[in-house]
């Protein structure tokens, strides 16, 4: 029976692919060798996932042009993401140092606490791993795509950057049911989150603007369900990370969604006594 380092379910496009598989334990194991504030260590990305990656980024660039706030993609260009390979997070970092934060390399999904203290203290946890090729525009879980082409981008944002780094400070002194609440709110906006941009609906949210299907869907879909973004109203709100949004906010506008958000968190509306 074969071991391995990396657990996938049973329904994982890469779950029966044992070269899939040694893959991902080898850049889970580099990445749990690293330590916080060493050099970021390189992922040996093979032929097949450099194509992976150009795949995904050909598809998306026409979509970015399209759908993403208008802000934050013209910021995204300037990060300058290679689009025929898959760039290093030491890359990403030589940018996003500039701006006071930088990421660290994660085997795989982190609990909520861990990676939103880390957001406090200019720190993005991520994974260096790409999703398997027979779906290059699904992953049931993030991945590098995911987390260079939706936060890295975003993080160069300076208003986006101050929320994420906010979320992180009220992390600090949450308790286990104020993660939840902090997290739901985080979900539904930094990561789904749309803004409306002179009557058109926009994306913001970095899991939008890292997935396809998921950016077409959130936009175009008359039968989609939208509502307004009240926080009051979404820190009620579970979600699934494993399908599509059954349910997207939108913001008036990414300043104004912005705002809504510091003035949400520094009312201490996720506090249990809010």
């Amino acid at each position: 029976m074969d071991h391995h380092l990396v657990t996938l379910d049973p329904d994982h496009p890469g779950f029966r692919d044992p070269v899939y598989r040694a893959r991902r334990d080898t850049i889970a194991r580099i990445a749990l060798a690293h330590r916080s504030g060493d050099p970021v260590p390189e992922a040996p990305y093979s032929p097949e996932e450099h194509g992976v990656w150009r795949t995904i980024t050909e598809r998306l660039a026409p979509l970015h042009q399209a759908h993403v706030a208008r802000d934050l993609h013209a910021l995204a260009g300037t990060l300058e993401l290679p689009t025929d390979r898959i760039p290093q997070l030491a890359e990403v970092n030589a940018r996003l140092g500039e701006a006071g934060f930088r990421m660290e390399p994660v085997a795989g999904l982190v609990d909520a606490a861990i990676f939103l203290r880390h957001l406090g203290r200019g720190v993005f946890l991520s994974t260096q791993y790409i999703r398997h090729a027979s779906r290059p525009f699904y992953t049931p879980e993030p991945d590098v795509v995911h987390e260079l082409v939706g936060h890295a981008a975003s993080l160069l944002h300076p208003g986006i950057r101050a929320t994420s780094r906010r979320f992180g400070e009220c992390a600090e002194r949450a308790t286990p049911w104020e993660i939840e609440r902090l997290t739901r709110v985080y979900w539904y906006t930094l990561e789904f989150g749309l803004v409306e941009e002179d009557g058109v609906l926009k994306a913001l949210g970095a899991g939008l603007l890292s997935s396809v299907g998921e950016l077409q869907r959130s936009v175009g879909d008359p039968d989609v369900e939208r509502v307004p973004f009240d926080p009051e109203r979404t820190v009620r709100r579970p979600y699934d990370p494993t399908s599509f949004q059954a349910i997207y906010d939108v913001g008036p506008g990414l300043e104004g969604t912005l705002a809504t958000l510091d003035d949400w968190l520094d009312a201490g509306g996720w506090r249990e006594d809010a």
